[in-house]
């Protein structure tokens, strides 16, 4: 039997990386509290969101549906930066990262009827110096406010001042498709 894929996620990063993989998928969202408690380790964040954006998905999957749902977090020194709240606060994470090395993780949930599985993929990420006037060019020309850590890896700040990726590329923009196209590959006819 074919399986259809549900991508549970707004982000067109997300959706062209499993296009580009050769799956299709339809795109349903859902408004998913997505705080936290403060007192869970920063790289069990971003799995345990991917699981509640899937839980509320169960009740109203067939049993044909792949529920695909991800969530990513920029972590330095422990701390979590989440996308920006504003133009300052871009101003403020970009400074920290700023010839640094951070963690991307993404924690993805599969989930069919029968079973559901989850995992974290980690990138290191090596930033140049990031000049002030750098700074404010990129959050002028890219906007990049809906994004983790203030930053896309495939726009201006990626292509310009990544020094270093150890790790998966596209975990970095949101979806670590070597360990997703894995996971789906159970399911055949799904692409």
């Amino acid at each position: 039997m074919d399986k259809k894929i549900i991508l549970g996620s707004k982000s067109p990063r997300r959706s062209e990386l499993l296009s580009q993989a050769g799956f299709t998928c339809t795109i349903r969202t859902n408004n998913t509290d997505e705080s936290f408690d403060c007192n869970l380790p920063v790289l069990e964040v971003a799995e345990t969101l991917a699981k509640r954006k899937s839980d509320d998905f169960k009740d109203t999957m067939s049993d044909e549906d792949i529920v695909i749902t991800a969530d990513s977090v920029v972590i330095l020194d422990n701390i979590i930066y989440n996308k920006p709240s504003d133009y300052d606060d871009g101003v403020r994470i970009l400074r920290q990262l700023s010839g640094r090395t951070h963690i991307v993780a993404t924690g993805v949930c599969i989930r069919t009827t029968k079973e559901t599985e989850s995992f974290t993929v980690l990138t290191h990420v090596t930033f140049d110096e990031i000049l002030a006037d750098e700074i404010h060019y990129y959050l002028e020309t890219c906007e990049p406010f809906d994004k983790a850590g203030a930053y896309g890896i495939q726009d201006w700040l990626g292509l310009c001042k990544v020094v270093k990726i150890e790790g998966s590329y596209s975990n970095v923009m949101g979806l670590p498709m070597c360990e997703v196209y894995h996971a789906l590959s159970k399911y055949k006819g799904n692409r």
